[in-house]
């Protein structure tokens, strides 16, 4: 079949022809799914640049990427099911699993990091990790349950958001996430920026999100006046992966205000602590949600389909993955799907 993978520990990534794992290949606990659609997502990008946050993954290599996916699960209570896969597999050896919470492991492997994804026709994964889909909501929408999951979380880290004026930092796929469900959560305002992101911008005005800052025309602080009406931000929720853009907005922040990050940053970030203090803002973290999240994510798909519909712009075939890259690096494009075909395996 054919294959994404990471072959060697350098930028680049390559299509090629692997054997197709076999019903005798799966162990204990786990089952092959055929896989229908499979999203690009930043943390791909990184790994085909190569940038230092996915370093880690050099011991795995040669290894199949891709993590966001929807397939067909090949056995088991869920066979000939539509699932979703949670891409973060459990060691199930450990204190925290031997006791059933699965969420406090630590020695965890990643479906298209450490182990191999779903760039391919087909992947083999823990049955455990499979989450049925609703038959009311598309291969399309399905692929997005993964980063769904992390606006999630990312809502989660900030606490009530109702009646809160928000910017979100970063129009990709998380961000665009975080401002739906800001806005299904109560916020008074939610404002988008990006750098050179009409494609993304675009999605989101379609989304209903009409203020929006584009920081490759001006500076953020600049951008975002004619929104706060003197007032600055309840919480700013970081989405670009780009460090220095915290720095930009801690001073739009009110005091007492919360930044929340999201994005995987490829550099370090030098920060003067001293008008963080003073304005008592705090900095918190976003990584991975429960795994109790995504059934609900799901149901929101359901209930969020139409304003959620704009976040996929391109479906490809698998065999037009490089092209799909390409549209994603160059900001051409919001979520890229890619779709394997019958003859790919």
């Amino acid at each position: 079949m054919q294959a994404l993978r990471k072959t060697r520990a350098s930028a680049g990534l390559e299509l090629v022809e692997v054997p197709a794992p076999q019903p005798a290949d799966v162990r204990d606990g786990e089952v092959l799914v055929r896989v229908h659609a499979a999203g690009i997502c930043g943390s791909d990008l990184h790994v085909d640049d190569w940038t230092s946050s996915y370093t880690f993954i050099a011991p795995s290599l040669p290894v199949t990427i891709g993590h966001e996916f929807v397939g067909v699960a090949q056995a088991g209570p869920l066979a000939g099911r539509r699932v979703v896969v949670r891409p973060s597999v459990t060691c199930g050896v450990c204190a925290a699993c031997t006791a059933g919470e699965f969420d406090r492991c630590e020695q965890r492997r990643g479906i298209g990091m450490t182990r191999d994804g779903a760039f391919a026709a087909w992947v083999r994964v823990p049955e455990r990790n499979c989450v049925p889909v609703p038959d009311g909501v598309s291969d399309e929408l399905a692929a997005l349950t993964e980063p769904l999951t992390i606006s999630m979380q990312a809502l989660r880290i900030a606490g009530d958001v109702k009646d809160a004026r928000v910017l979100v930092m970063g129009p990709g796929t998380i961000g665009q996430g975080i401002a739906a469900l800001a806005r299904r959560a109560g916020a008074a305002q939610v404002v988008v920026s990006g750098f050179d992101d009409a494609v993304r911008l675009e999605a989101l005005q379609r989304m209903g999100f009409t203020q929006q800052v584009d920081v490759a025309r001006g500076s953020l602080a600049e951008g975002v006046a004619a929104f706060m009406d003197g007032q600055r931000f309840d919480v700013v929720f970081e989405a670009t992966g780009v460090p220095e853009t915290i720095q930009e907005a801690l001073p739009l922040l009110r005091r007492n205000g919360v930044v929340v990050v999201t994005g995987i940053h490829a550099r370090p970030l030098t920060l003067d602590l001293t008008p963080l203090v003073r304005n008592q803002h705090q900095l918190r973290g976003s990584f991975r949600p429960p795994e109790s999240d995504w059934p609900l994510a799901l149901d929101l798909m359901q209930e969020l389909a139409p304003v959620l519909a704009p976040m996929v712009s391109h479906v490809l075939p698998l065999s037009q993955a490089a092209e799909g890259f390409a549209l994603a690096h160059g900001k051409k494009a919001c979520k890229v799907l890619l779709a394997p075909e019958p003859s790919d395996g």
